[in-house]
């Protein structure tokens, strides 16, 4: 980094792009689109343009008229796309279905007409990532979020290149988050920093995964981040001085030695700094290395000499040396890693890599990716291992049937942050497995078979309980028998890799299925007694059917053995074949009925007030109800819903149930709005949020103050945190409407460690 140069200004080098301060300051589509060709000249210099320069028309002619919310045309974010695309140094393939990637969504072109004008591949490529679009992290619906990574991790499995392109438009999309809204800025931030930044981490895509990291704590964190530029910035030159010595001195050591090489400095990513301060409880000044610096030779030989070197010239601390080389990440990632003592007596870190691992660093499984050859997006031989993790969340889809445990596992697997161990098998295999994974992760990381026949485990030659914790470099042998009668249900507190606990539950399930179907067989008797429903009415093998196939089970007794195992609840089976039924018996709401519930409602006004504040249009003194799918306060935008028997039920107009509402339904919604409520009023109305944040002590003697001095009663709390350190807290209390709320809300993002706070509903 140049002397006084700030974060901003290295994002803005790097994203190839000029900044957009304002809608009259942008960089004209043609001249980008000059600077997308001028690069892919670069790289392949041979390759015929001809296709991307009629892609670049059609999609120029498609998005006309369109306007981002910066005001500049719509053209310019699908050529953005295509640049960072082309700076991956991908086929021209990908980079045409980045030009088009809107326009099926967007515009009224299809992906028949795209299949005809380019190629069935090329079109599979744009429908795969619309499809991606679709993603709504922002409803707390988890089947929905559910059903679409699902779609997500098919689409990535069948052509890897669709999320590179989705990686692509989500990177530019960040890049211009400032013209959102607050709320789209932390939903998509947060929906980057749980799913996107982790997947260009696992594909080894270094270069767009630092600055997804980076840009969504900008939102995420805003007064962190700019503390932290701040400070960095601060003792910029005096750091720089310290490197270039260091860069000085081991240039001219190397260069001695006969060894080519490129030696410079690089600053670590905000975020690293960040998670490195908050996961050892370190200041700015208390992290060493925050600077390293980075050897590039031409070969292996040359990397090991280099160290030689390095260790000759410097003191290295003990337990800081990480041989990436002999054992790579599991995302390819290479690199010799040794941490030392300078000069003065100040630790740094350097790194050793040849060019080629350098550029595997930089573009991960796209530097692998036989595109120039046959444009089929099949992996290069040998390279296919590197998606182990991709095919094993394709088996979770499989044998996941709780959508609430699948999206869970998912952002566990993901997890950026999870430390690895490596272990070997007797035969020499490696096996990555997270930290703290036991014998047990180990058997189930080899086959299912071997772990659940495991009856105890050797680890260097000697007899380990089976909860020991595994240490990188362990020799493990499992020991089974034929006589094993299974996995026991206190390994699920044991194991840490959500493999082995899925493959756990799957043996339970199978081993119990006739007792979960019969289970699942009386827990829906019961509930639908319980609601005086008539289940004979409903469970007819048209809708049984459709049910099945919704939640994607073989036939109803998988259904039922779901609901047995606690995969489904009864609730949620019950309510699908009703909305089947309702679908072929329509029930229209007449004049009739709803003079009748206001009759019936204005009686038992005069029996008991009816308290809530709720106008609802062209019907005086009805009953209403707060749902609490939404919990509306005032303040609230509002609608009624008129139900059946229970007067009109009030949500708010974002209520993730209105949203997912059948057309047939829709004629039941009726406008509604606040009435002006006394200030002298006791009227309190309950809300929910869920607050993200870095475990510390006191965070919730913290959080509790903010509601205790704003005179807000909390009825429940509940909070979890993971191994990572990330505590979730849900928090229910009662206000009087939406200014109290905000007004806490704004209160809690002030505290120390708190992450992000949203408000619940669905």
């Amino acid at each position: 980094m140049k002397s006084g140069e700030s974060m901003e200004d290295r994002n803005l080098e790097n994203s190839s792009e000029k900044s957009i301060s304002t809608p009259a300051d942008f960089t004209p589509p043609e001249e980008l689109y000059q600077h997308l060709i001028d690069h892919i000249m670069t790289y392949h210099p041979s390759t015929d343009i001809s296709m991307i320069e009629k892609a670049y028309h059609i999609a120029d002619e498609a998005h006309r008229g369109q306007f981002r919310k910066s005001g500049e045309p719509y053209i310019i974010h699908p050529l953005c796309v295509a640049i960072i695309l082309a700076e991956l140094e991908l086929d021209k393939e990908t980079i045409v279905a980045g030009i088009l990637h809107d326009v099926v969504e967007d515009t009224v072109m299809t992906s028949e007409e795209i299949s005809q004008e380019f190629s069935p591949e090329i079109a599979l490529l744009v429908e795969g990532v619309t499809k991606l679009t679709q993603l709504n992290f922002s409803q707390d619906k988890i089947e929905l979020q559910a059903e679409n990574l699902r779609k997500m991790f098919l689409a990535m499995a069948k052509d890897i290149r669709v999320i590179l392109i989705k990686l692509a438009d989500r990177l530019h999309n960040l890049r211009t988050m400032q013209y959102q809204t607050p709320v789209k800025q932390i939903e998509k931030s947060r929906e980057t920093m749980d799913i996107y930044a982790p997947i260009a981490h696992r594909l080894g895509i270094s270069r767009i995964k630092i600055e997804l990291d980076d840009l969504s704590m900008m939102y995420l964190k805003p007064d962190v981040f700019k503390e932290l530029t701040e400070q960095i910035d601060e003792r910029m030159t005096e750091r720089e001085s310290f490197i270039k010595e260091i860069v000085a001195e081991v240039n001219q050591h190397i260069v001695n030695a006969g060894i080519k090489a490129e030696v410079d400095g690089r600053v670590k990513h905000f975020f690293s700094i960040y998670k490195k301060m908050v996961n050892q409880h370190k200041s700015l000044d208390q992290i060493y290395d925050i600077f390293a610096v980075r050897i590039k030779v031409d070969s292996v030989r040359d990397c090991y000499a280099a160290l030689g070197i390095i260790h000759e010239m410097y003191k290295p601390i003990p337990g800081r040396f990480k041989d990436y080389i002999a054992m790579p990440k599991s995302n390819m990632y290479q690199s010799l890693h040794t941490t030392l003592i300078g000069p003065a007596g100040q630790p740094f870190e350097i790194q050793i890599r040849t060019y080629e691992m350098h550029r595997i660093a930089e573009y991960g499984i796209a530097a692998h990716w036989k595109y120039k050859e046959d444009g089929s997006g099949s992996t290069v031989a040998g390279e296919e291992k590197k998606l182990t993790w991709l095919r094993q969340i394709l088996e979770w889809q499989r044998d996941t049937d709780d959508n609430r445990e699948f999206v869970s596992d998912v952002k566990t697997d993901l997890d950026l942050f999870a430390e690895q161990v490596y272990c070997f098998t007797p035969d020499g295999d490696v096996k990555n497995l997270p930290s703290g994974s036991t014998p047990i992760d180990f058997a189930y990381s080899i086959h299912s078979a071997v772990g659940n026949r495991m009856v105890g485990a050797r680890v260097n030659g000697r007899q380990v309980p089976i909860e020991y914790e595994l240490q990188n470099g362990d020799r493990v042998e499992i020991v089974t028998s034929q006589n094993s009668k299974g996995p026991s249900r206190d390994w699920l507190g044991i194991v840490k890799s959500t493999q082995a606990k899925n493959k756990i539950n799957q043996w339970f399930k199978k081993e119990f299925k006739e007792e979960n179907i019969q289970r699942g067989r009386e827990a829906l008797a019961a509930y639908c007694k319980t609601k005086n429903y008539n289940y004979s009415e409903y469970a007819k093998p048209e809708y049984m059917q459709k049910v099945t196939a919704r939640y994607r089970f073989m036939d109803w007794d998988a259904v039922l053995a779901a609901i047995g195992h606690g995969g489904l609840k009864e609730s949620q089976v019950m309510n699908r074949l009703m909305e089947e039924y309702e679908k072929e018996h329509p029930h229209i709401v007449t004049d009739e009925e709803v003079m009748a519930m206001h009759n019936t409602s204005a009686k038992a006004k005069r029996k008991k007030p009816i308290t809530g504040g709720v106008r609802v249009k062209g019907i005086e003194d009805v009953a209403v109800r707060f749902s609490k799918c939404c919990s509306p306060v005032p303040g609230d935008e509002i609608v009624g819903f008129i139900t059946r028997g229970r007067g009109i039920s009030i949500h708010r107009t974002d209520c993730p149930n209105l949203l997912t509402l059948p057309e047939y339904e829709r004629g039941r919604l009726i406008e509604a709005d606040w009435e002006e409520l006394p200030e002298d009023t006791n009227e309190l109305f309950s809300a929910e949020i869920t607050i993200y944040a870095n475990d510390r002590k006191g965070i919730l003697f913290d959080i509790s103050k903010v509601f205790t001095e704003s005179n807000i009663n909390v009825s429940s709390m509940n909070t979890r945190t993971n191994k990572q350190g990330m505590a979730t807290i849900t928090i229910t209390f009662d206000i009087r409407g939406i200014d109290q709320l905000n007004s806490a809300m704004s209160k809690i993002r002030n505290i120390e460690s708190i992450i992000d706070i949203q408000r619940n509903v669905g």
